[in-house]
């Protein structure tokens, strides 16, 4: 029985010590695996610091969603580089009929290499000379009076900008807008029909005893700038204010809160925030229109022209092309658009230069 208990408690006091024994073997064992952990070195560490290979991390191989969103943005500026390389670039090959003494049909390759006489003939014969001069005039004369109501858009966005009702506001810029859409052929018909001598106002003013005979509003070169002028205002003010209005929209409507705090009132807000504002735009679209000076474009002069008229209104590109097509002069013709595209091209630069020393403002 001795023994026994003995055992028991020899026993007992084995286990209490293997149990004291486990818990510093266990605290043990942690330590060793983390100076084991803290003996051995970091893979990545190793990589990162190997020029190597540390080069390669961070770079994702195969078709990354970012590259793939880039692809996609560079596939849909295509078909626009294609336009221009098609319609802007590709036709510049044609300058080399300047060069040649074309008659058509003789193709390029038979005709015979004049070198820079059609350039020459333009300031030698007196009365191409002569001519070019009144063209020159026109088209000056016509572009200046364009640039000097280029404002014009500017001051109808503003105008319309401030009209509270919106159904209004959108009635107005949608009948200013549509005209844009007419083609100068059916405008010319809606000034047939309203200023011919037999159209609706001579009509009209006739029966009201304003006047005994009809006047000639279309048949005459009296005032034909203006009337040109008035036309193309009609036509194109509703699409010009477009960008002014979207700059308009731009504008932090906190800077006129500060100002109604100040005490401005809607004339002053419109003179001390909204016009500067909307210079940075003006101002780009002056110097597009600046280097367009010569580019008064063809089909509105050529709809209106008339023997009665027609040495008041034949702008640059619209005896270009009576040069070419009516004459059948396509060399000379060719030597003279050759000549605009230089100056319109230096007219650019310039007035790129000049605004970007004055407000520091600039395309390119």
């Amino acid at each position: 029985m001795a023994l026994k208990h003995g055992s028991r408690k020899g026993s007992g006091e084995t286990g209490s010590s293997t149990v004291a024994v486990a818990a510093p073997r266990t605290q043990m064992s942690v330590l060793q695996a983390a100076m084991a952990a803290t003996a051995q070195p970091d893979e990545s560490a190793l990589n990162a610091n190997d020029p190597k290979q540390g080069s390669n991390l961070g770079k994702k191989k195969g078709w990354t969603p970012d590259k793939r969103h880039g692809f996609m943005m560079w596939l849909m500026t295509v078909p626009f580089l294609i336009l221009v390389v098609l319609f802007a670039y590709y036709p510049l090959f044609g300058w080399v009929y300047a060069f040649y003494d074309y008659q058509p049909p003789v193709p390029l390759s038979e005709s015979e290499f004049v070198g820079f006489q059609w350039f020459h003939m333009l300031w030698s014969n007196p009365t191409q000379l002569k001519t070019i001069g009144q063209v020159l005039l026109n088209t000056f004369g016509i572009s200046g009076l364009g640039i000097l109501t280029s404002f014009f858009p500017v001051a109808f966005a503003i105008a319309l900008n401030e009209i509270r009702s919106k159904w209004f506001r959108n009635i107005i810029q949608t009948l200013t807008t549509l005209p844009n859409f007419i083609s100068w052929v059916l405008v010319y018909a809606i000034a047939f029909a309203l200023f011919s001598s037999s159209g609706m106002v001579n009509t009209v003013l006739q029966d009201l005893h304003f006047i005994s005979k009809p006047v000639r509003f279309l048949d005459s070169g009296e005032h034909i700038w203006i009337k040109m002028l008035l036309w193309s205002t009609w036509k194109g003010l509703g699409w010009g204010a477009i960008l002014y209005l979207a700059a308009l929209s731009g504008i932090d409507p906190e800077l006129y809160e500060a100002a109604q705090v100040d005490g401005a009132n809607r004339w002053q807000q419109t003179i001390h925030i909204t016009i500067p504002q909307l210079m940075p735009t003006y101002i780009v679209l002056l110097m597009l229109s600046v280097s367009n000076f010569l580019n008064n474009g063809m089909d509105q002069y050529f709809v209106f022209q008339n023997a009665f008229n027609q040495e008041h209104i034949q702008v640059l590109d619209l005896y270009v092309y009576n040069i070419g097509m009516g004459n059948n002069s396509l060399s000379l013709a060719t030597a003279i658009s050759m000549l605009k595209s230089l100056v319109s091209v230096v007219l650019l630069w310039l007035v790129n230069t000049l605004a970007k020393r004055v407000r520091g403002t600039s395309i390119f």
